[in-house]
């Protein structure tokens, strides 16, 4: 073990199991580790990374803000702020947003929201958020309530009250369920990650989507890890032809900056007044700097590419030995595997490969503009890697 190694397990807390593999540097999709060792990076730091390591036009946007101010309390204006802002609601049509730190502080920013919007509109009764089974929400006590995978509950009794939790993709289970509770939200993601890269079908998302409408419940969207380009759209809600009401990002928005997003529709655009809610780090110019120069790239070409590059892999895959099945969408993938997937992970770590897991599967989330010839080269020893 080594020395690096041993601090860290001494003075870190333990919440981490770690890979023996110190990382120095990197640029783009390859990274290296203190041994000179090459990786293929095809998890981008869990989608975060969106533009790869040391991207030369965000690290010009970073540090030309750096030179300027740093950070700034939300009681003054600040350029970078107001600009990402604005960024976000063009390209989605919604009208206001509160910015954060990281996804679970975007949820609970969308979940605040619901309750006092159902509070003001419908009855202080009308509390409960809906949420489905497999998804995953954050790490706080309150979107661990929210998170619907029970061995995530176990530790932290009591969790936040509030919250019930209905099957992915049976659309009569959710509207009994809904039915008995009297709602003020709806979270979904459209992708659920954490729960295995399960795509929901689009009949179950737009029937949600009506039953929220129809009864005045405030449908949140959960885009953390399947936004800002990851599934081949900016958000994944836009491949299902559906308007939430709110929608929470984080993750890729910030390129590799701690940056939480929550985007309000006009339904709701003013639920939250003076002295609601708060953020010290949110809306750090720093973060939204580089926020600006990731979303300023994501255009309909760039999400063309997105998608292409997911079409690749999921054909390349397809049918090959070891492989049950590939889910997903865009660069976000899942892969269904015969052999334990830690075991495959750790296959693909001894032969320069950074792959990540997902229940029983192996997880890809590799940089959005990974260049084709990288791409095809890591696919080709993660086959490898999978054959019985």
């Amino acid at each position: 073990m080594s020395e690096l190694q041993i601090k860290d397990q001494t003075y870190v807390a333990g919440t981490y199991a770690r890979f023996p593999v110190e990382i120095l540097s990197g640029k783009g999709s390859e990274v290296y580790d203190s041994n000179g060792k090459r990786y293929i990076d095809m998890g981008s730091g869990i989608g975060v990374t969106a533009f790869g390591i040391s991207d030369d036009e965000w690290i010009t946007a970073v540090t030309a803000q750096l030179g300027r101010v740093q950070h700034m309390s939300n009681l003054y204006y600040t350029e970078p702020c107001a600009k990402l802002a604005e960024l976000l609601c063009t390209r989605t049509g919604m009208k206001k947003v509160f910015f954060s730190n990281s996804g679970a502080e975007a949820n609970e920013c969308a979940i605040k929201v619901a309750r006092k919007y159902a509070a003001e509109h419908r009855g202080e009764d009308h509390y409960t958020v809906l949420t489905l089974e497999k998804s995953f929400h954050g790490r706080t006590l309150t979107t661990l309530a929210a998170t619907g995978q029970d061995h995530f509950h176990k530790l932290f009794q009591p969790l936040t009250p509030g919250f019930v939790h209905a099957p992915a993709n049976d659309l009569a289970a959710f509207t009994e369920i809904a039915e008995a509770n009297k709602l003020a939200g709806i979270l979904i993601e459209c992708v659920q990650g954490e729960g295995g890269v399960i795509a929901l079908d689009p009949d179950f998302v737009k029937g949600v989507a009506d039953y929220a409408k129809a009864h005045d419940i405030i449908l949140m969207v959960d885009e953390v890890q399947t936004g800002n380009g990851r599934t081949g759209a900016l958000y994944a809600y836009m491949n299902y032809g559906i308007t939430p009401d709110v929608v929470s990002t984080a993750k890729g928005i910030g390129g590799g900056l701690p940056l939480g997003a929550t985007l309000l529709s006009e339904k709701v655009e003013n639920v939250l007044g003076h002295g609601d809610h708060g953020s010290t780090f949110g809306g750090n110019p720093i973060s939204c700097a580089g926020a600006v120069n990731i979303l300023s790239r994501m255009d309909d070409a760039f999400l063309a590419e997105v998608r292409a590059k997911g079409d690749y892999i999921r054909e390349a895959l397809k049918d090959a030995p070891g492989i049950k099945s590939v889910s997903g969408m865009g660069l976000m993938v899942g892969i269904e595997v015969e052999k334990p997937a830690g075991e495959i992970v750790k296959e693909c770590i001894d032969r320069g490969v950074l792959c990540l897991t997902a229940k029983e599967k192996v997880r890809l989330l590799p940089a959005l503009n990974i260049p084709q010839d990288i791409l095809a080269e890591a696919i080709e020893i993660i086959k490898d890697a999978c054959k019985p």
